[in-house]
């Protein structure tokens, strides 16, 4: 009885841990985008419980066995920088073995919710996982990283897209680029705190480049161009006061973002990368799903 009550701590000890380890709440950053581009393509009807159901499981999966893979690839750079070294594998609460088990069941479960949705999101599952676990290597050989990041997370409202019309809709392009290059700017705010790390270690990212001043800049750059692209794809969705609502919101919200942050001052990184991108994805998507029951 010791024993079986031990192996459930354990159990339950690991599964603690691997929810932790890939950040699940995160998820908030592409499944809204994942959720609009669904029943965008699927007016004036709705998506099926099925294609519902067979998106989550890969969203779910895809985006686990990238994070699983992340941590591996930078175990040892986790070990060493104070802000990580208290991650599950630096410290030993997860094995390096028990991590490659959950990255290859994930892709598998990946692979086969793609291959339950269309032919061809089965034919652009590898090359789609392919560009998610690539991006745990980017930073090592290129300050495009960033971008990386923004297409591995892009990749999600064009995949539901497919799911629905078998093809890829410019609608679906535009909003994918418009999510890239999203997560490219919040994602060089989020880097800020590693600027002095990455530049000792020689890892790319673009405040140990250009430094945060510079870096910052970028990403307004980058917002701005993500707000024309959510605008773009609201009139490609049918348009209307709530859809351009939705936009405005975003918009308020990402000049809220960089109102928070300064190179010199990063005490409000955290609230700049999950609360308030948490709450644009939240709040993009709701109002796209009220403007579809609406009938808009």
């Amino acid at each position: 009885m010791a024993g079986l009550t031990g192996a459930t701590s354990r159990v339950i000890t690991d599964v603690r841990e691997t929810g932790e380890m890939i950040a699940f709440k995160h998820t908030i950053f592409a499944l809204p985008f994942a959720v609009i581009a669904l029943i965008t393509a699927a007016a004036p009807g709705w998506p099926s419980v099925r294609t519902w159901l067979w998106v989550g499981v890969a969203m779910v999966s895809a985006r686990t066995a990238a994070m699983a893979f992340n941590r591996l690839a930078d175990q040892r750079i986790d070990a060493g920088n104070p802000r990580t070294a208290g991650r599950a594998l630096p410290e030993g609460r997860l094995s390096p073995r028990f991590v490659w088990l959950v990255t290859a069941v994930s892709a598998a479960f990946f692979i086969g919710a793609a291959a339950k949705l269309d032919p061809l999101c089965l034919a652009l599952a590898p090359p789609a996982l392919a560009v998610l676990l690539g991006y745990s290597f980017a930073k090592r050989f290129t300050s495009a990283s960033h971008l990386w990041l923004g297409a591995a997370l892009g990749i999600a409202p064009i995949g539901a897209w497919i799911a629905v019309t078998g093809r890829v809709g410019s609608p679906a392009l535009i909003l994918a680029v418009a999510v890239g290059l999203w997560v490219a700017g919040f994602d060089v705010i989020y880097s800020l705190q590693d600027e002095s790390f990455d530049r000792t270690h020689a890892l790319r990212s673009l405040p140990a480049r250009l430094g945060g001043h510079r870096a910052l800049m970028v990403a307004r750059v980058f917002h701005a161009f993500a707000f024309i692209g959510f605008l773009l794809f609201a009139v490609a969705a049918g348009g209307g006061p709530i859809r351009y609502a939705a936009v405005i919101g975003a918009g308020a919200i990402l000049a809220w973002q960089h109102r928070l942050v300064r190179a010199d001052d990063l005490e409000a990184v955290d609230t700049a990368f999950f609360t308030a991108n948490g709450i644009l994805a939240t709040c993009m998507c709701v109002l796209f799903f009220v403007a579809r029951l609406a009938g808009a």
